[in-house]
């Protein structure tokens, strides 16, 4: 079975949470936590690189030691290591991680103090009582464990898009070269961007006598087939992801391809809008009786009903109906559109890479200029820069700028908001740079009214460019702190700063309908990867499907600017 670099990424992330639950040295488990990273955005396939033996502790934080057990992975699906780890303490602790506010220090406490080893144990612990009197607890937590518990029994398991991503690219790959196949494409939440996938549905158009079911159930990385037939099979893979695939008609592609895409409440109301014509629209065609009118594609589909072709990324019933009948949909925003990035880390702080290195990377895709934001003294967890350290950066940046053609470095820092609301570094030190950045990283347990007034007043402040992850929120693992969003934007319009759109898989932040609010107030958006290695400036991709979710065309995007424009734009928030 092939093994893909998110795999390796799991086994190593795996071993750092059984080792902080256990106490171990935190060095160790930083090593694993930075190598799963790492791996995750690497740009090629370890297994590659395993195959053609290349030297693997090339690559950054990857030692002798971890290059072995890349290996080892690679080669047997696993890590004696990482056996050994769970033979050592229950499975269920590392699942009980996955619960927003439940760190390796609680579970450990929880697993030493009440003997809880499983969610249901934990579920049982909260609804007796039990955990509000442990230290670091408190009735708060037991409550929101309850809720978390509770959400994650409601949703079932998710899995981010970009986790998805990579078994997607590989099975769609691997089902075009199928005899008698001939066309193959994605459908359901994946095709229409969502942040998290619950399973991922496949079209297939094949001849007649072409294997393509057989072949499917039997593809290398299938863990268990859970239905076979003749035109729809289902398969668990070995990363527990379930796969739907279904052979239909040529005539009904563009039909089954509109119908599987989804959403529900949007395929319920294209279905109306046909009843009112007198027309039948299903996963087969739109037919009026019997007849078959069309469904060869989307667009005949959409024709049939007097509607233009809608994006997947808008079809949530929200608008995009009476949009399009309108003529007034979105000329979404694409890749092409970004002339740079002005999210990111070297170093110097908590990245990989140099500052020229990010710079060629980010010029290598096309990009005019790029930001460095390292985070401010307080992040101390991250090297955070201190007034000295940044000066010094960027004499770097102007050094580096003297050298490179038709490409800018800009200077920015990420800055801690404190819990007054003040910056974590003095505005005469920030005056001289292009741009800041504000985030939270702290103190996320304030009341709404509290954290909102507390951003609001960093927004105040004489140099604030832009509000970084503006909910705080990890998908799968936190959930966003209590914050007024929409007020945030309205004073954000008020103030002329920025909001931005962190791209980074686990955060897409914000989410598509505040990038609607601050599109529909004309608060510009900022697509951002948050890179902290020249790998993830990849990431935009993601930003940009969440971004069209939102409705946002390019001039709705900070970064599709020219630099001469972008400049002017920022100095207004820098009191320049």
């Amino acid at each position: 079975m092939p093994v893909h670099n998110q795999d390796i990424a799991a086994v190593f992330e795996e071993m750092a949470d059984l080792l902080d639950i256990r106490g171990d040295n935190p060095f160790r488990i930083r090593a694993y936590r930075n190598a799963a990273r790492t791996v995750l955005e690497l740009g090629r396939e370890l297994r590659e690189m395993v195959e053609a033996k290349e030297d693997l502790t090339a690559l950054p934080g990857i030692g002798d030691d971890l290059s072995r057990k890349i290996e080892e992975i690679v080669r047997t699906g696993t890590a004696a290591a990482l056996q050994k780890l769970r033979a050592e303490m229950p499975a269920g602790l590392t699942e009980m991680l996955r619960i927003p506010n439940l760190g390796p220090k609680r579970v450990k406490s929880l697993h030493k103090e009440l003997g809880v080893q499983s969610l249901e144990q934990l579920e049982k612990a909260a609804r007796d009582g039990k955990i509000r009197d442990l230290a670091g607890f408190g009735e708060k937590t037991e409550q929101h464990i309850l809720d978390a518990l509770k959400a994650r029994a409601l949703t079932g398991k998710r899995f981010l898009r970009a986790a998805v991503t990579p078994y997607a690219g590989a099975l769609l790959a691997w089902l075009e070269k199928i005899p008698g196949v001939q066309q193959v494409a994605p459908a359901g939440s994946f095709r229409r961007a969502k942040e998290t996938v619950g399973d991922l549905d496949m079209l297939v158009v094949a001849e007649a006598g072409s294997p393509v079911m057989d072949r499917f159930v039997q593809y290398d990385e299938v863990k268990h087939v859970l239905a076979k037939g003749e035109t729809k099979s289902s398969v668990l893979l070995q990363s527990d992801i379930q796969v739907d695939l279904r052979v239909v008609e040529t005539r009904s592609f563009g039909a089954a391809l509109n119908y599987f895409t989804g959403s529900k409440a949007h395929n319920i109301a294209i279905r109306r809008l046909g009843q009112q014509r007198g027309l039948k629209i299903n996963e087969y065609g739109v037919f009026r009786d019997e007849k078959y009118i069309g469904g060869r594609t989307e667009q005949e589909v959409y024709a049939a009903v007097d509607l233009p072709w809608i994006p997947p990324e808008l079809r949530e019933d929200s608008g995009e109906i009476e949009a399009a009948r309108e003529g007034k949909l979105p000329e979404l925003v694409r890749a092409d559109d970004l002339r740079g990035d002005l999210h990111m880390h070297t170093a110097a702080s908590d990245g990989q890479n140099s500052i020229a290195e990010m710079a060629l990377a980010a010029r290598a895709l096309g990009y005019e200029y790029i930001a460095i934001t390292e985070h401010s003294k307080r992040l101390t967890v991250a090297r955070g820069l201190d007034e000295k350290r940044l000066m010094e950066q960027s004499e770097e940046i102007d050094r580096l700028n003297s050298e490179l053609k038709g490409f800018t470095v800009l200077k920015g820092v990420e800055v801690d908001i404190l819990e007054d609301g003040k910056l974590d570094l003095p505005d005469d030190v920030l005056k001289r740079l292009d741009l800041v950045i504000a985030s939270i990283h702290s103190k996320f347990n304030l009341p709404v009214q509290k954290q909102t007034e507390r951003i609001m007043r960093a927004m105040d402040r004489p140099c604030f460019t832009m509000l970084a992850h503006p909910s705080g929120r990890l998908l799968l693992e936190r959930e966003p702190y209590a914050v007024d969003i929409p007020r945030l934007i309205q004073h954000a319009k008020e103030r002329g700063c920025f909001m931005e759109l962190n791209a980074h898989p686990l955060r897409l932040d914000l989410n598509d309908l505040h990038c609607r609010m601050a599109r529909e107030s004309g608060v510009k958006v900022c697509i951002n990867t948050d890179a902290h290695g020249v790998s993830d400036l990849d990431n935009a991709r993601f930003g940009i499907g969440q971004a069209r979710r939102g409705w946002l065309e390019k001039r709705d995007v900070l970064n599709t600017h020219a630099l001469k424009q972008l400049k002017s734009l920022f100095a207004r928030t820098m009191g320049k």
